[in-house]
């Protein structure tokens, strides 16, 4: 999954490729989901070790939260960014197609 979500910062873009990945996991009945990121920020938020003080992110965080909710069971871990290699090359795609490269 590799789509342009425009111009936007590292968090936000976190939190919108965890929303789409939820929203597809709910449409195709995944019950289990282990999530993977190099965003300790995202993990740390979503199991509720970091509070979510940035107001840009309240409602993105809300959103997945919900979206955790419907589903039967989501864990989430953090790996470095040299162990999460795929899901870069698929975030530099999607900006490439963004910028026409």
């Amino acid at each position: 999954m590799a789509e342009s979500i425009g111009s936007a910062t590292n968090n936000v873009a976190e939190y919108s490729g965890l929303i789409a990945a939820l929203e597809w996991a709910r449409a195709h009945e995944c019950r289990v989901l282990h999530i993977r990121s190099d965003s300790l920020l995202l993990v740390q938020q979503m199991v509720g070790k970091y509070r979510v003080k940035n107001p840009g992110l309240q409602a993105l965080h809300a959103k997945a939260r919900m979206l955790v909710s419907q589903l039967h069971r989501v864990t989430f871990e953090h790996v470095r960014r040299d162990a999460n290699a795929h899901a870069d090359r698929l975030a530099n795609l999607a900006m490439d197609r963004a910028s026409g490269a």
